[in-house]
């Protein structure tokens, strides 16, 4: 019925993840930094000038997580394609199994999202995609209709209920 994306975050822990600030170099980010390091996604990154498509963000939306899955091994997996800022893992009964992963660069989240979809975890298989604020707030406009449209539905039984008691009174 829910749907397994915006519902499975609250809402202020979803402004947090698409809201971010870039980081300055005095804080420390989530997995240290090392410039003489190559991480795989040194290597998908071409040129400079190369375009990414549209849909390519830096932000990535992972379902079909194991549900006892920590973010310590999530780091693990992710940060072997880049600097990872954030990692948000769904821990309520509707978001278990899903987490947000936010990267410094956006090559590198193309990069996990090239390498990772598919990826078996505890005997699941990721599913990575790019986060897209639209969709998520068009499946949350369409929940918050359709409950509005229940909600609606009920007055109206409600009414002829009454409207058929009264008349049944006379």
């Amino acid at each position: 019925k829910g749907c397994c994306c915006c519902s499975a975050f609250n809402s202020k822990a979803l402004a947090q993840v698409t809201n971010l600030q870039p980081t300055n170099k005095s804080s420390t980010p989530a997995t240290q930094y090392n410039p003489e390091r190559r991480t795989m996604g040194d290597y998908s990154r071409k040129g400079s000038n190369s375009r990414l498509p549209p849909e390519v963000n830096r932000i990535l939306y992972v379902r079909n997580l194991p549900f006892k899955i920590t973010s310590e091994e999530l780091y693990d997996i992710f940060g072997k394609y880049g600097a990872v800022y954030q990692i948000r893992v769904g821990d309520k009964k509707d978001t278990r199994g899903t987490a947000f992963v936010v990267y410094e660069d956006i090559y590198d989240a193309k990069s996990a999202v090239d390498h990772l979809s598919g990826f078996n975890v505890g005997g699941r298989y990721l599913v990575v995609l790019y986060y897209q604020p639209a969709k998520f707030e068009r499946r949350a406009d369409a929940e918050e209709k359709q409950k509005e449209l229940d909600l609606l539905r009920k007055q109206v039984a409600m009414k002829k209920a009454q409207l058929a008691s009264s008349e049944n009174r006379d």
